[in-house]
């Protein structure tokens, strides 16, 4: 059984698997969204948020931390001048995870991994209505002049 053991193990040794999640949230820095298999794009979240909260710090310790996982200076430039300070207000929730059709040679599920856009809020969903169809010909008809 898998109780509250919530890593993806991604089929990958621990190294090679740090290793895949420090290049997607690279990539993920550079481009604000990557496309890769869904697996993956679950994974990769949650260390790119833990990455944007150390961003959010701005201390050499947070920029120590940072360069360690990603391995690159210019990588964590960008993360520390731009995409820190384009959350500076949000508490949480950086990335979203939109599934997209499946790849066409292995049929392999598919995901956009994109950090959320400056202005967005989350809005709560609301409750689905309930509608009736009316009976054809019962309806009022109105005319307007």
């Amino acid at each position: 059984m898998r109780h509250r053991k919530k890593t993806f193990k991604l089929s990958r040794t621990a190294s090679h698997r740090r290793a895949l999640l420090s290049n997607l949230v690279g990539s993920l820095i550079r481009e604000d969204r990557i496309v890769t298999t869904l697996a993956k794009a679950k994974a990769a979240a949650p260390v790119a948020d833990k990455m944007i909260t150390l961003a959010k710090a701005d201390t050499v310790a947070a920029r120590r931390r940072a360069l360690a996982f990603l391995g690159d200076r210019t990588l964590v430039k960008k993360l520390f001048s731009e995409v820190g300070p384009r959350f500076r207000d949000r508490r949480g929730g950086y990335t979203r995870v939109l599934k997209m059709a499946e790849r066409r040679g292995d049929s392999a599920p598919r995901a956009l991994l994109a950090l959320v856009e400056e202005g967005e809020k989350a809005q709560p969903a609301e409750p689905a209505k309930k509608t009736r169809a009316k009976a054809k010909g019962k309806g009022k008809e109105t005319k307007s002049e």
